[in-house]
Order: C-alpha cells, then sequence, then structure tokens
C-alpha cells in the first residue's frame, strides 16, 4: 500500500481535480491543449533532449516501441478474424489497445516511483509514442490511402518531432544556448507534467456513461492493462535493456488507453463510443493493476 499512497495517489488525485473542475465548470479544453501540445510539450521534451545523452538505449526503445506496437495489432486482428467482427470494430480496438497514455499518466507514475534519470526515459519514450500514434493511430482511424497521406501530415505537425530534431543538431554541433534562454524552456517544461494531467482529468470528465459493450470493452482492457506489459517484459527481456528503462517500458506499456486516440476515433467515425469507454474504464481499473505492477517490479 506504500506505493499506492506515494506513487499512484498523488497522481490520481490531479486527475481528479481536472475532473472535477470539468464536471463543475465544462470548460473548453481546446485553448488549454493548444498550449499543451505546441508549447508545453516541445519545451519539456526539448530539455529532455537537450541535458541527455542519447545512446543504443534508445535505438532500443524504438524498437521496443514497434515490436509492441505491431505484436498488439496482430494480436487484435487475429481476435476480431476469430469473432467475425466488423473492419471498423477492428480499428476501435486496435486504437483502444495498441496505443497508451505514456505522456500525462505514465510519465508522473514513473517520476514518482523511479526519479529523474526515468523521468527522462519516459519522456523520450512519450515522443516515440506519439510519433507513433500520430501516424499508425490515425492510419487505423481513417484507413486506405488517405488514411496514410493523413498521417504523415500529422507526424509532421506534431511540434514535439521538431524540438527533438533541434535539441539533436544543437548537441551534435556542441551549440550551447543561453542560460536565460534555457532558463525560459525550464519553467516552461516544470509547469508541462501537471498541466497535462489536469488536462486528461477534464478530458475523462467528457466521456459518457451508458450503454457499455461489456464484453468488447473488457476484451480492450485486459489486453491494455495486462496483456501489453507483458508482452513488453517478454520484449525486454530479449533485448540488451538497461535495467531501469526496462521498468520504464514495462510500466509504459501498462498504462491505460490514450486520451488523445478518442480525439481520431471521433473524427473518423471509428467506434469512438467503444474507444472513449475503454478509455475511461482502463483508467479506472489501472489503479489497482498500476500498483500491483510497481510492487512486482520494485
Amino acid at each position: 500500500m506504500t506505493i499506492f499512497f506515494s506513487v499512484v495517489l498523488p497522481v490520481i488525485l490531479v486527475f481528479a481535480i481536472g475532473f472535477a473542475v470539468q464536471k463543475w465548470q465544462k470548460l473548453d479544453l481546446r485553448p488549454l491543449s493548444t498550449v499543451a501540445i505546441y508549447v508545453m510539450t516541445p519545451a519539456l521534451v526539448f530539455r529532455t533532449f537537450y541535458q541527455s545523452e542519447v545512446d543504443m538505449q534508445y535505438v532500443y526503445m524504438i524498437i521496443f516501441s514497434l515490436v509492441l506496437l505491431f505484436a498488439l495489432i496482430i494480436l487484435n486482428k487475429f481476435y476480431v478474424k476469430v469473432m467475425n467482427y466488423s473492419s471498423s470494430l477492428e480499428s476501435g480496438m486496435i486504437l483502444s489497445t495498441a496505443f497508451m497514455n505514456a505522456g500525462n499518466y505514465g510519465a508522473p507514475i514513473i517520476l514518482f516511483a523511479y526519479g529523474e534519470a526515468a523521468f527522462a526515459y519516459a519522456v523520450s519514450f512519450l515522443v516515440f509514442q506519439s510519433i507513433i500514434m500520430n501516424f499508425f493511430g490515425v492510419y487505423y482511424a481513417a484507413r486506405g490511402g488517405t488514411g496514410i497521406r493523413t498521417a504523415i501530415k500529422a507526424v509532421f505537425a506534431m511540434p514535439a518531432t521538431y524540438a527533438v530534431i533541434v535539441a539533436i543538431a544543437l548537441k551534435s554541433f556542441s551549440l550551447g544556448i543561453p542560460e536565460n534562454l534555457f532558463r525560459t524552456v525550464d519553467i516552461i517544461a516544470e509547469a508541462t507534467i501537471p498541466t497535462v494531467m489536469i488536462i486528461l482529468g477534464m478530458q475523462l470528465a467528457r466521456i459518457e456513461w451508458g450503454n457499455f459493450e461489456w464484453g468488447k470493452i473488457s476484451y480492450a482492457v485486459v489486453v491494455r492493462l495486462l496483456v501489453s506489459p507483458l508482452i513488453a517484459w517478454f520484449i525486454t527481456l530479449a533485448l540488451p535493456i538497461d535495467p531501469l528503462l526496462a521498468k520504464v517500458l514495462i510500466v509504459s506499456a501498462a498504462m491505460p488507453s490514450a486520451a488523445t486516440i478518442v480525439i481520431y476515433a471521433v473524427q473518423f467515425d471509428a467506434k469512438p463510443k467503444f474507444v472513449s469507454s475503454v478509455t475511461f474504464i482502463s483508467t479506472l481499473i489501472s489503479i489497482i493493476t498500476l500498483t500491483l505492477l510497481l510492487m512486482i517490479l520494485g
């Protein structure tokens, strides 16, 4: 229970504050989300890559992300074929199970559980996951040739992508930035995590209850919270990954469905009610599963 009170509960309480504020005030999330996406997250990503030493562990992180993604996609395709579900439901299941909330849920959990070194890995992982989500998530939501073109545009429209490029370029050419300018970046970066946590709570407050397809939701929740970290564990055994990074990746893989993916499901009509339901239910149940996983990993 110590892990729950010291690691999980503080994060859940921040979500709860965002949830309560949204239920009370019914605010427009677009301006706040825009600031988080275009200003705050790029600042956090830039600081992380600018200060971190990029080595082979980051290559293993990319390999891990792709192997996990394709393993979950194959699992869903097999399940949909066996159950004889529709193509649109297949898209909804892939969206709700293959993409985890590594940013506004995973990063703070890892920070509280394992400290600043692990947090640097977590931020790097959320960048890779954002790129994967913006490409494959959009593709499976839209499908077909249009989906590919839209997915490519989505990746290059993501500010964090350019933050990584600029940070690595500066490091590669040994170019420093003035201390006062970096302090500005640092201030914004520090505010990013609590802001996106509150935004997640507000997003969850907008999901409507009622008429849940519990059979399909149960499958998706089990895959997202239990099967995904199990696959992640096997992948970390197969790669020469640093033990701390391995914990970060396994915990990240055990995160609930990404709230961002609900936007794609709504935009492209890829079973939005099902996807949003899985996001909400998996976030609630993750309070228990993450606590247990953190206890197992130590």
